[in-house]
C-alpha cells in the first residue's frame, strides 16, 4: 500500500514539474514610440524607459511583443534585460527605419526555428500604405521552441492602424489567413495593438474566427483594473479593451492581467506631509504618479494542454 502510495505521489510531482516548465509568461505592451513632444510633457523615453525594463524585470516576462519602438528604444531595452534577444524590422524600410512590432524572448527558456515579417496591405513583401491606413503597419513572427519539453509554437505581433476601418477589416482577415497557411496545425498566439476595442468588427473577425480566442474570454484569473489605453494619465478610466492576445486551442490560460503599474516622480518641492492616522514615522513629499507608457501590458500565463497531468495556476 505505501508502495502504491508513493508511486501515485511520484506521478503527480512528475506532472506539476512537466507543467511548470511547459508554462510560459506572454505579454503585450505598446512602449509609446520616441517623441519630442512627450520630452515636453515629462513623459520622455529616456525618463520612461528604466520603467519600463523594470516592470518587464519584476513581472517576469519570458516572450512578449512590443509596439511603436524604435531601433534606438528596443536597443536601450536590450541593454537594461541582458537575458533577452529580439527580432523585428522597421516598418518604413524594412530595415532599422520606423517603428517595430518587435518580439522579445529569453534566450535560455526559447529557441528561435524561424522568423518573418509582412506588411499588412493587400502588398505584404514590402513596405507600403495598405488599404484606407494612415500609416505603413507590419506584422513581424517567430516559430520557436521550448528547450525545456521541445514544445514548438508560432507567436505574432503587430499594430494596427488607428484610423483606417477598411484596413483594419482586412488586416485581420490577412493575418488569419497567414496563421492558416503558414502554422497548420501547431499552438499559435497573435498580439498586438489592434486600435480597436472588444465590440469592434475588426475585433470580432478575429475571435468569432474558429482560429483564435480571445484569452480574456478564457482566463481562470482576471485582474482587470482598467482597460488597456490610459493616455499618460492614471486618473483616466475606460472598460474598452484595445490591445489583445488571441491564441488557438493548445493552451490553456491561467492569468490575465492588465498591469496598471505607476512610478513617482521627484517630490515637488521639500514641504513634508504628516497624518495622524499613521506613526509618526510615516511622512510624505508631494509628487506626481507617472505612467511607464500610455498603453497598460496585458500579461497572462500559458499552459501547453497536457490531459492526465493536474494543473496549477
Amino acid at each position: 500500500m505505501k508502495t502504491k502510495v508513493f508511486l501515485i505521489s511520484m506521478m503527480i510531482c512528475l506532472c506539476f514539474l512537466t507543467v511548470e516548465s511547459q508554462q510560459i509568461r506572454v505579454a503585450s505592451y505598446n512602449i509609446r514610440y520616441y517623441t519630442l513632444r512627450d520630452l515636453k510633457s515629462g513623459n520622455g523615453w529616456d525618463q520612461r524607459a528604466p520603467y519600463v525594463s523594470q516592470l518587464i524585470q519584476f513581472h517576469d516576462f519570458d516572450i512578449f511583443g512590443t509596439q511603436e519602438g524604435m531601433k534606438n528604444q528596443l536597443d536601450n531595452m536590450l541593454n537594461a534585460l541582458p537575458e533577452y534577444d529580439y527580432i523585428g524590422i522597421g516598418r518604413d524600410d524594412g530595415k532599422e527605419k520606423g517603428e517595430y512590432s518587435a518580439i522579445f524572448y529569453k534566450r535560455a527558456k526559447f529557441i528561435l526555428l524561424n522568423s518573418g515579417n509582412f506588411w499588412l496591405s493587400a502588398i505584404t513583401d514590402r513596405p507600403n500604405v495598405g488599404w484606407d491606413a494612415d500609416q505603413t503597419r507590419i506584422c513581424s513572427w517567430g516559430r520557436f521552441k521550448l528547450k525545456k519539453g521541445n514544445k514548438v509554437f508560432w507567436l505574432f505581433n503587430l499594430h494596427f492602424d488607428h484610423k483606417g476601418v477598411i484596413a483594419r477589416n482586412e488586416s485581420a482577415k490577412l493575418v488569419l489567413e497567414k496563421i492558416k497557411s503558414m502554422c497548420g496545425k501547431d499552438p499559435v498566439i497573435l498580439m498586438g495593438d489592434f486600435n480597436v476595442d472588444q465590440f469592434s468588427d475588426a475585433y470580432k473577425l478575429i475571435n468569432t474566427s474558429g482560429i483564435l480566442t480571445d484569452v480574456y474570454d478564457l482566463a481562470e484569473i482576471k485582474y482587470e483594473l482598467n482597460g488597456t489605453f490610459n493616455g499618460f494619465d492614471p486618473n483616466l478610466f475606460t472598460e474598452k479593451r484595445i490591445d489583445h492576445i488571441f491564441i488557438t486551442n493548445h493552451f490553456r490560460v491561467g492569468r490575465y492581467g492588465i498591469l496598471t503599474d505607476t512610478y513617482r516622480v521627484q517630490p515637488l518641492n521639500d514641504s513634508v506631509i504628516s497624518s495622524p492616522n499613521f506613526p509618526v514615522e510615516a511622512t510624505f513629499k508631494k509628487s506626481q504618479a507617472k505612467l511607464p507608457s500610455d498603453h497598460f501590458p496585458v500579461f497572462i500565463t500559458l499552459d501547453f494542454d497536457r490531459k492526465g497531468c493536474l494543473k496549477r495556476k
